[in-house]
């Protein structure tokens, strides 16, 4: 059923049309002679080092972020080595490009900035027929996969085949923060329609111009996806991404015991935002087993990183009771209460015995030292509540992570002077340090990148059969004791990105660690584990 790999070498101007062998006019005399290059390329030959000012030069000609993306992306296209060399020295700047918050508009803007096609699509008319479709994807060997439905991309909502800018974001993440081999990444956008009226208006979209897709009908076709790909690609790991609420906690209860998989918007996003709470421990000087925590917002996110935080305060210590009471949460209707009737099943277990009350009211109640904003609402910090923990903590926690920027719930600048510098800010889209009374203040990214591809490495170099909750402990822990002295003097909690792909080597070998403990690992245990994981990090240099 499966084609064999061509592993026939590429010479002449389809070597040249081929991204992934592709080196330009970096290409030797002798590789010209070889492979049928002379008269196709300029007489110059240049080193990959000199390209890469080239191609800087060019993006930092342009006039905006979209294009910005737009020429990484084409980039991406012609010389894929090229692009990955320039992200990973350029990590810091080309970050916010790549992924959040540039990653967002290119979304919204997809239909209309589509230059080349990239991933694989799944519609409903597909049904019955996926597992024959993947032979048409030219890599047989894929170890991950990212998957999104579209219909909750970032804080932008539903914006259906749009979606698919999210799994090409992330895996250029992967491979550039874990060195994950391009070849073995693949963005899958399963287009079940869209909810989303204007896009099925315009006469560009180029997803399926229906409504969305629900119930059994929906379930069965991810049914069969999840299944076809465990046949095709038998190692593969497979991360849900940007899923509505009740869909990402279905499917991730649905699959996680018998599939490697995890979801990074709840398991990610838990374990990058316990690592900073962790490390806003060593600025505060408040024991972690001690913390109040107030959550606004009572989705995926928000969810998932309580469900963490319960789980590493028990290891401190506490019983599941005692963790749990430790954890508040405020939705758009106010505290969440057990009287409520209007609580979905997952936000049920934190429901307070308590009255009824708004926010600012329950911050009063609660006395957290740590507030965590994942709402997607913009401004939902406001300088009433930033003041009101300033009255409560010497060092309030304010940790604002809806993406992209536009949907923070307050700007670092905001959270600085509301609180007359003190607070220790994170927030999920970069925001520049600040200077506060001849202080620079360096605010912390609250990234997913710092967790999910150093977890994905772990998983596939030692062959994982599930992904364990454990892991992402180890991986909040490994995060957390990353952050310097030094960051944490200028109010950060997490490091620089510049040190990613260290970092996501160090959560590898913990989670692989864990997963040979937990009897999950496939693969023979390699005397120095990390050297061996090390290896396989791919480099694109040339």
């Amino acid at each position: 059923m499966h084609a064999k790999t061509n592993t026939r070498q590429p010479v002449g101007r389809e070597l040249l049309d081929n991204a992934e062998l592709n080196k330009g006019t970096a290409f030797t005399a002798q590789e010209r002679e070889q492979y049928g290059l002379r008269g196709l390329l300029p007489a110059t030959i240049f080193t990959q080092e000199v390209q890469l000012v080239r191609v800087l030069g060019n993006l930092h000609r342009k006039d905006s972020d979209i294009e910005r993306y737009i020429f990484l992306m084409a980039l991406l296209g012609r010389n894929e080595r090229l692009f990955y060399r320039l992200l990973i020295e350029n990590i810091e700047e080309l970050m916010p490009i790549v992924y959040t918050p540039t990653v967002g508009q290119a979304c919204q803007e997809f239909a209309h900035i589509f230059r080349q096609p990239r991933g694989f699509y799944i519609t409903p008319g597909d049904r019955g027929h996926i597992e024959g479709m993947l032979a048409n994807w030219p890599e047989r060997d894929v170890r991950l996969i990212v998957v999104t439905d579209g219909q909750r991309i970032l804080g932008l909502g539903d914006l259906g085949a749009n979606g698919m800018g999210i799994p090409i974001g992330k895996l250029s993440l992967y491979s550039a923060c874990a060195g994950i081999p391009p070849r073995q990444c693949m963005p899958v956008l399963l287009d079940v329609g869209t909810g989303n009226e204007s896009l099925r208006d315009d006469p560009l979209y180029l997803g399926v111009k229906q409504p969305r897709l629900t119930g059994e009908a929906y379930t069965s076709l991810v049914d069969e996806f999840v299944d076809a790909v465990q046949k095709v690609f038998p190692r593969v790991l497979i991360q849900f991404e940007d899923f509505l609420t009740p869909n990402a906690y279905s499917l991730l209860q649905r699959y996680r015991d018998r599939v490697r998989c995890f979801n990074d918007d709840i398991q990610g996003t838990a374990a990058m935002a316990l690592a900073g709470v962790l490390a806003s421990c060593r600025i505060t000087g408040t024991p972690f087993s001690d913390l109040r925590i107030m959550f606004l917002g009572a989705g995926s996110a928000a969810t998932g990183i309580a469900e963490l935080i319960q789980a590493a305060l028990q290891e401190a210590g506490l019983s599941g009771e005692a963790a749990r009471d430790r954890l508040w949460f405020v939705d758009q209707s106010g505290l969440v209460v057990a009287d409520r009737d209007d609580l979905a099943p997952h936000i049920v277990p934190y429901a307070r015995n308590a009255p009824r009350t708004d926010f600012e009211a329950a911050i009063r109640m609660a006395q957290p030292q740590v507030l965590i904003g994942a709402t997607g609402a913009p401004g939902t910090f406001t300088e009433d509540v930033v003041k009101r923990m300033s009255e409560i903590n010497e060092r309030p926690v304010i940790f604002a992570l809806s993406n992209p920027t536009s949907r923070a719930e307050c700007t670092a600048e905001q959270a600085y002077r509301w609180s007359d510098g003190r607070t220790v800010f994170a927030s999920g889209s970069p925001f520049p340090g600040v200077d506060y009374q001849g202080h620079t203040l360096r605010p912390g990214q609250g990234n997913n990148a710092y967790v999910f591809p150093g977890i994905g490495l772990g998983v596939i170099a030692c062959n994982a059969s599930r992904v364990s909750e454990d892991m992402f402990l180890d991986a909040a822990r490994v995060l957390a004791d990353s952050v310097s002295a030094t960051d944490l003097e200028s109010g950060a909690v997490y490091p620089p990105l510049a040190q990613i792909r260290t970092i996501s080597l160090d959560i590898a070998t913990a989670v692989a660690e864990r997963a040979y403990e937990q009897n999950l690992a496939r693969e023979p245990r390699p005397k120095d584990l990390r050297a061996a994981i090390e290896e396989l990090m791919y480099d694109p240099t040339y």
